[in-house]
């Protein structure tokens, strides 16, 4: 009996580690046995580019009417890639005049260009022999110029630039301006009004650039053609850009790989202790086998002593 109880315990266990063996595989790997592959995404941004070779945004004041009238124009202003040539530009306004149109801007030259590529951007603006006239006051210009020019440039990679040149004299309401490179140059004509000038401003960033030749901030009282007030900004040639984004940039992580499994268990489902496992139940039925044996043994014996 204590054999039997024996190998009959041998046995439950051996049955018992194989019970623990996997019956078929939750999740197998590649072929190749690779646990993940690289994620990886490649980003590029668009540059940016324009230019405008005069910019008006004024409020008119009539005589006669307490009405304040709007004047926003623009010439040749161009988003890249774009160009523009346009040398005149005229306007009218209710009340004005007696509402016929009239001149803005003239000029021997009027150019705006933008142009953007993968790893550059520039705008572009340049006026030569320009008169501003302002509604009110058709025989003085508020403003004459040689010439003006605005460049903006960004490369991806790069710092910005940005620059404006005025060249050959200003004249301002008929009279000659100083223009001071280091802040505002002030004109002031009695019984016609006041002109704030700005001359070459320019500003940058870490992939932007903006470049304004002159800004004017206008307050004049014509008094004449009904007009009583012009108030507001004219900004002559103005350029920006914004750098492209750097070509082949990737962002992205890799996944480690894991340790690399044998095929046929991946395939069955088996794991690094299964050998352990098999031939641990291997010894058990071994074991248990000994014992029927030697209680079979026994019983003979017993059974020839009887006899």
């Amino acid at each position: 009996m204590p054999a039997r109880r024996l190998a009959a315990a041998t046995a439950a266990a051996a049955v018992t580690v194989l019970g623990l063996l996997p019956a078929s595989a939750a999740h197998a790997t590649d072929g190749d046995g690779k646990a993940g592959e690289a994620a990886k995404t490649s980003t590029h941004q668009t540059g940016g580019a324009g230019a405008a070779v005069l910019r008006v945004d004024l409020t008119v004041s009539t005589l006669n009417k307490t009405v304040k009238a709007p004047l926003a124009l623009t010439l040749n202003e161009v988003r890249a890639p774009a160009s523009a040539n346009k040398t005149a530009l005229s306007a009218t306004l209710d009340g004005v005049e007696g509402g016929k149109p009239f001149n803005v801007l003239r000029a021997d030259v009027a150019t705006a260009r933008g142009t953007v590529d993968k790893s550059r951007a520039e705008g572009y603006a340049n006026l030569a022999h320009a008169q501003v006239h302002l509604p009110g006051l058709p025989a003085m210009p508020l403003i004459e110029v040689q010439q003006v020019t605005s460049k903006a440039v960004c490369k991806a990679g790069k710092r910005p630039t940005a620059q404006s040149n005025v060249l050959g004299d200003v004249v301002v309401l008929g009279k000659k301006a100083t223009l001071s490179s280091s802040g505002t140059t002030t004109v002031d004509v009695p019984a016609v009004g006041t002109v704030r000038l700005d001359l070459s401003r320019t500003a940058t960033t870490s992939r932007t650039a903006a470049a304004t030749a002159l800004e004017l901030n206008v307050s004049v009282n014509p008094l004449k053609l009904n007009v009583s007030e012009v108030e507001g900004k004219i900004t002559l040639a103005k350029a920006t850009c914004e750098a492209p984004g750097a070509p082949g940039s990737e962002i992205g992580s890799q996944a480690a790989p894991g340790p690399k499994k044998p095929e046929h268990l991946a395939e069955t489902g088996g794991s690094s202790a299964t050998p352990y496992l098999v031939a641990g139940g291997a010894a058990l039925l071994a074991l248990g086998g000994g014992a029927v044996v030697l209680g079979r043994r026994r019983r003979g014996a017993g059974a020839g002593d009887g006899a």
